[in-house]
C-alpha cells in the first residue's frame, strides 16, 4: 500500500492530527479532531494520540486502544471537552479493515472509478463518557481501492463548496502525495486562503498482498527498499 497525509492549518492552533504505524502484519491509522482552538485543542489532541500509541505499543488491539484511550481522556479532561476520531486497523495479509468512528465525519472509498461514502454508525467522541463501548465495524479492501479520511475542516463552512466525492473520482490517477495536497488546495481556494478550521486528509491506496510477511516489527522493511545505485 501507499499512504500519505496532509494537514493544512488554520490561522489559529486547532486540534487536528493524523497518525499511522506499521507493525509486522497490521497498519494502524488514526485521524482525530479536538474541540476548540488554541492550547486546549492542542493538548487534547496530544493526550489522545499519545494514549493510543501507548496502548498500541503494548500490543493492544483496536478495541483495547479505544477503550483505554477513552477512559483515560474521560478521567483527565473537563466534562465539556472531547475529541472526535476515526481509527482503522488493516490486516496486511488479507486487506480486512476494522473501523471505529468516535463522533467523526465519514470517510470515502474509491473502487473501480466509483466513490462511496463509508458511513458507519458513530459512537460518542473520546472523553465524553467514561464507560462508552465502541463498535468495531468491518470492511475488506480490494486491489486498486483508495480510501480517503478527512476532518470536518474539509467538509464544513466554505469547504462544503468542494464536492469531495467528485474530486476523488476526478483525481484517481494522482499519487496519494499529490492527491492530499490537491484536495486541501481546493478547500484553500474556496476559503480565500483563510481557513477557520484545520483541513486534514489521509489517503491510502491498497494494491493487495503479493509479498511475504514483513521482516520487521515496526518501521520500514529494508528488504523492500530500492537497490543502491
Amino acid at each position: 500500500m501507499t499512504v500519505a497525509g496532509w494537514l493544512e492549518p488554520s490561522g489559529a492552533v486547532a486540534g487536528d492530527t493524523f497518525d499511522y504505524s506499521f507493525d509486522r502484519s497490521r497498519l494502524h491509522v488514526s485521524l482525530t479532531d479536538a474541540m476548540g482552538h488554541g492550547l486546549t485543542a492542542a493538548l487534547l489532541a496530544t493526550l489522545l494520540v499519545s494514549s493510543l500509541r501507548n496502548v498500541r505499543r503494548g500490543g493492544g488491539d483496536l478495541a483495547r486502544q479505544v477503550t483505554r484511550a477513552n477512559t483515560m481522556m474521560a478521567t483527565q479532561i473537563g466534562s465539556d471537552e472531547f475529541v472526535t476520531g476515526l481509527l482503522l486497523q488493516i490486516d496486511l495479509p488479507t486487506g480486512a479493515v476494522s473501523v471505529v468512528n468516535a463522533g467523526h465525519v465519514p470517510f470515502y472509498r474509491l473502487r473501480d472509478g466509483q466513490v462511496q461514502t463509508m458511513s458507519f454508525p458513530s459512537d460518542p467522541p473520546f472523553g465524553m463518557f467514561e464507560r462508552t463501548l465502541y463498535g468495531i465495524h468491518s470492511l475488506r479492501l480490494h486491489p486498486g481501492d483508495r480510501l480517503l479520511l478527512v476532518t470536518d475542516g474539509m467538509t464544513e463552512r466554505n469547504a462544503a463548496q468542494v464536492d469531495l466525492s467528485a474530486a476523488l473520482a476526478e483525481t484517481r490517477d494522482l499519487h496519494p502525495r499529490e492527491l492530499v495536497q490537491d484536495l486541501t488546495g481546493r478547500v484553500l481556494q474556496v476559503a480565500g486562503n483563510k481557513l477557520s478550521d484545520d483541513a486534514t486528509v489521509f489517503c491510502l491506496d491498497w494494491y493487495g498482498n503479493h509479498q511475504p510477511m514483513r521482516r520487521v516489527a515496526s518501521g520500514a522493511d529494508p528488504s523492500l527498499a530500492s537497490p543502491a545505485l
